[in-house]
């Protein structure tokens, strides 16, 4: 798989507008953040445009607005976001991870449970 754009924990928020509605307008995006965040439609249009120079999101022009689609999956992004984080703090080594996990109580019974049922599915694969 190739290298895909880094992006910032902000462009992060815009394309999970952008992978949910897409194709949306630069209106409808800016009015999905304003509900959810601070920032000003000016700073949402930057964010946007770093995307578009960063290669993670394409644009078209329809009549006066500009129309956004993304050019990376969201399953790839969240793919190599994880092995990067993976790699960083555990040196690749998810067995420590969930370990880190377990020791401070940071799994409920659930989440422990969820682990087993996926665990016990992919190894019957």
């Amino acid at each position: 798989m190739k290298k895909l754009p880094q992006i910032s924990e902000a462009e992060y928020e815009v394309m999970k507008v952008i992978w949910k509605y897409a194709p949306i307008n630069t209106n409808e995006i800016t009015d999905k953040l304003l509900q959810c965040t601070d920032w000003s439609p000016k700073t949402i249009h930057t964010l946007i445009k770093r995307l578009a120079g960063k290669g993670a999101i394409t644009y078209e022009k329809q009549s006066r607005v500009f129309v956004y689609t993304p050019l990376i999956q969201e399953q790839d992004y969240l793919k190599q976001e994880s092995d990067s984080f993976l790699n960083r703090y555990f040196n690749g080594n998810i067995s420590a991870m969930v370990s880190a996990y377990l020791e401070d109580d940071e799994l409920s019974k659930s989440d422990i449970e969820e682990l087993r049922s996926l665990l016990s599915r992919k190894g019957g694969e």
